[in-house]
Parts: C-alpha cells; sequence; structure tokens
C-alpha cells in the first residue's frame, strides 16, 4: 500500500482496537496511525541504538501525503546516517523551551531596578526590623544613589558603588559607611535569592571605621544649652528642651504625639513601631517635662482645621523636620548670649563638635554622677542589651519603673540646677567657656 490521499481517507482502525498503524510499502518506516476516533497521524518509524523509534510528523489535515512523505524521507536520511530524528526533535525543543526561560528571566531581571529591589527589600525582611531601620536604610540608599535607581539591579557594577561612596565619603564618611552597610544587606539578600548575580557592593572599600562618640556636654555647656532654648518659639524650643529632659532618641521626640501622653502629662508611652529597637518604651515626664508640655497650644491643621495628632508641628499634619537648620538657630542663640556680634557666624558649642543625640550620653554620664545605677540609666534609653548581661538578662524582666521615673525627675533638677548656677554665675562644676 501507498499512502495517497485516496488510500489514507479509506483507513479506519478496526473495530474493538484503540489504534492501528498502516505503513506505506514504497518508503521503509513511513506509515500512519488511526485511531478510533479517526484520527490520523503520519509519522516515520526507525531503529536507533536498537530499539524502535518513532518520529510523530503531523497530523493528515495539517499535512498532505507530499508533505509527510518529504519529511519522512529527510528523517530516514538523517536515521541512515547513525542520527536519532527523536532525539534531535527533542533537543531543539528543549533548547527553545530554556531559550524562551533565558529570554523571560533577562526581561525580569531588567524590570527588576534598583528602586523597585529596594523596595522589595524594605517591604520583605525589613518587616522584622525596627521601624526606624525599616524607614532609614531604603530612604538613604534611594537619596544616595538617584542616579542608578532606574538601572537594572543586576547590572550594577562595583565601580559605580565605589564612585558614589567615595563622593559621600569625602565629606560624610560615617554616612558612607552606613550606605555600605545598608547596600551589602540589601545585596546579599538578594543575591541569595538569586535576584542578583553577585553582591556589588561586597568589594566595594569605604576607608576608616566607625568609632563610638564619646562625646559629653559638660555642666557649662548643658546650661548653654538649655538657657538658649527658652528664647526659641514653638515649636523648636520646647522641642529641644523636651530631648534634654526625656533623653529619647530625636526622632521619637519629634513625631511624639498627643496620644501617647498619658491625660495628666505623667507619662509618654512611646510605642513598639516607632521606637528604634522596636520595643514599647514607657518614659516618666519630670515637672519641669509636664509644664513645657502643658504650656503647648494644640496645632492645626490651616486647611481642614482639623486637631493635630503631633504635638510639635508646623503644618498640623506632619511632625518637624529640618533639624540642621533648628540647630544652627540654637547655636546662633547660645552664641549671642554669649556676646557674639549679630550677624557674625556662630560657632558652635564650646569644646569639640556635638549632637543633639550626645544629650543622650551626657545625660546618663551626668546619673552616674548622682549615683544612679547603669541597669537603670540603659532603661532610662530603652537599651535592649545594657548594663544587665547574659543569663541574668535572660531572666530579668523587672522593667525598674519607680527608678527611672526617679532618675530622670533627678536629671531634670540637674538640668535646671546647672542653667540657673550658670545664669547667675555660680554653678558648681562649671567648665571655663573659653581658657
Amino acid at each position: 500500500m501507498k499512502l495517497t490521499k485516496r488510500e489514507i481517507d479509506a483507513l479506519a482502525c478496526p473495530p474493538g482496537k484503540r489504534d492501528a498503524m498502516f505503513m506505506d510499502d514504497s518508503l521503509p518506516g513511513f506509515g500512519m496511525r488511526v485511531t478510533e476516533t479517526g484520527t490520523k497521524v503520519f509519522l516515520f518509524q526507525y531503529r536507533f541504538a536498537g530499539r524502535v523509534r518513532r518520529l510523530v510528523l503531523g497530523p493528515y489535515g495539517e499535512l498532505t501525503p507530499a508533505q509527510a512523505r518529504k519529511m519522512a524521507e529527510e528523517a530516514r536520511g538523517r536515521a541512515r546516517a547513525g542520527g536519532d530524528p527523536v532525539g534531535e526533535r527533542k533537543a531543539l525543543a528543549l533548547a527553545a523551551q530554556t531559550e524562551l526561560t533565558r529570554r523571560k528571566a533577562e526581561v525580569a531581571a531588567d524590570t527588576l531596578t534598583l528602586q523597585v529591589l529596594v523596595e522589595r527589600w524594605r517591604d520583605g525582611p525589613l518587616r522584622d526590623k525596627s521601624a526606624s531601620y525599616r524607614k532609614d536604610a531604603p530612604d538613604r540608599l534611594l537619596s544616595a544613589f538617584a542616579a542608578l535607581l532606574d538601572h537594572p539591579a543586576r547590572s550594577i557594577a562595583t565601580a559605580e558603588i565605589q564612585a558614589r561612596l567615595d563622593d559621600i565619603a569625602s565629606a560624610h564618611p560615617v554616612m558612607a559607611r552606613r550606605l555600605h552597610a545598608y547596600g551589602r544587606a540589601m545585596f546579599t539578600w538578594a543575591e541569595k535569592r538569586q535576584f542578583v548575580p553577585t553582591n556589588a557592593f561586597a568589594n566595594v572599600i569605604v576607608e576608616g571605621e566607625e568609632t563610638s562618640r564619646d562625646r559629653v556636654l559638660t555642666d557649662q555647656e548643658l546650661a548653654a544649652f538649655w538657657n538658649a532654648t527658652d528664647p526659641l518659639p514653638y515649636p523648636f524650643g520646647p522641642f529641644f528642651r523636651m530631648l534634654a529632659l526625656t533623653l529619647q532618641r530625636r526622632d521619637e521626640v519629634a513625631a511624639m504625639t498627643w496620644a501617647e501622653l498619658n491625660p495628666d502629662l505623667t507619662i509618654w508611652t512611646l510605642p513598639a513601631g516607632r521606637a528604634k529597637n522596636g520595643r514599647a518604651h514607657i518614659v516618666h515626664l519630670s515637672e519641669p517635662a509636664r509644664r513645657i508640655l502643658a504650656e503647648l497650644p494644640r496645632q492645626a491643621d490651616p486647611k481642614t482645621g482639623t486637631l493635630s495628632p503631633y504635638v510639635f508641628t508646623t503644618n498640623g499634619r506632619t511632625p518637624i523636620s529640618g533639624f540642621s537648620k533648628a540647630k544652627a538657630r540654637l547655636e546662633q542663640a547660645m552664641a549671642e548670649a554669649e556676646g557674639t556680634p549679630p550677624g557674625k557666624e556662630a560657632p558652635a558649642l564650646p569644646g569639640t563638635d556635638w549632637r543633639l543625640h550626645d544629650l543622650r550620653r551626657t545625660g546618663v554620664t551626668a546619673m552616674a554622677r548622682l549615683g544612679i545605677g547603669h541597669h537603670v540609666a540603659d532603661r532610662v534609653l530603652n537599651h535592649v542589651g545594657g548594663a544587665i548581661k547574659g543569663v541574668a538578662a535572660v531572666y530579668q524582666r523587672h522593667e525598674f519603673e519607680a527608678e527611672r521615673a526617679a532618675a530622670l525627675d533627678s536629671w531634670a533638677r540637674h538640668v535646671l540646677a546647672v542653667s540657673a548656677g550658670a545664669a547667675s554665675g555660680t554653678a558648681d562644676n562649671v567648665v571655663p567657656l573659653r581658657p
């Protein structure tokens, strides 16, 4: 039988069988499979490595007998030459699928820009980090590497990262080291998940090591700070004073809300979501702190008239910001108190460089002088580790609330005492402003 159109149209699967094979007598190996449902498929049958192999050529209707015969002849030629048409087809299909997968991966990788990677990092592993780290790390990376945000993360070169961090380190070495740590952590996470082939931050070098600050304001400097805050208007004058009296972190105090304060203003409860270490914290407010809060005007959104939830705000909608400018105004007020002529550049606090964060270290140092234990001072600062370590830290769950309240009361009295003494010129422990 020769598989022509007339012969094929007449073919049928014998009754009781699922399918039947009909071979062409003029071309060895060329045949057709007919199923009980009437489906007819051309194929080529050959032997490879001692086993019978069948290469499906295609269904009748999509292929004419002439087209199928030509395909069978080509396959027969490859088989007689020692080839394996079935294996070759599978290899081609696998290669095509591999290429398609590769192209899809390329497209996906190109859409994973640096900005998208930062956002995925923030919404993924950073969910378990403290609120401050979850906000600070992504925001700083987005700001510092703004020019690279639309670049695919996988294509960002170490040299680009190195050049950018070198620029930042020339003026802000500490910030460069922080950015390096943030970026390295993010790319390590991305590399483990095969989002990027390598860690672009791994071989970046940032010279120098970050050292812990040990700056403590002297009593004279503390008095200069406190007295200079008095003429500063709301919100920064009261804010600076609350920063000093509570010894909490700058951003935590800046975003204080009225809802976090007890009605009698004796307790400020910092929620876990706003604390740097992700741990809720009770701050006992001394009498001077309560007096400051009691005198503050409740701000409102000028557009809606709705009362603001924030204690310190300039627009009624968001907490205060612009701390660098506010600190510069504070230093100007301090300089004017020392007799610096108006219009002249104001020096910083007497002594070496200082920061608002140094108030926390200053307070703890003063507490030690006042006989307050380190374990209590650590709780005041909301330090997770602190002076109690090892097994004791595991089992010690007492929060020393009464002792913390007494510590902040003692600290407040100390601040007012040295400030009053400096104003009258009779303070003890006062270091002269200048030689």
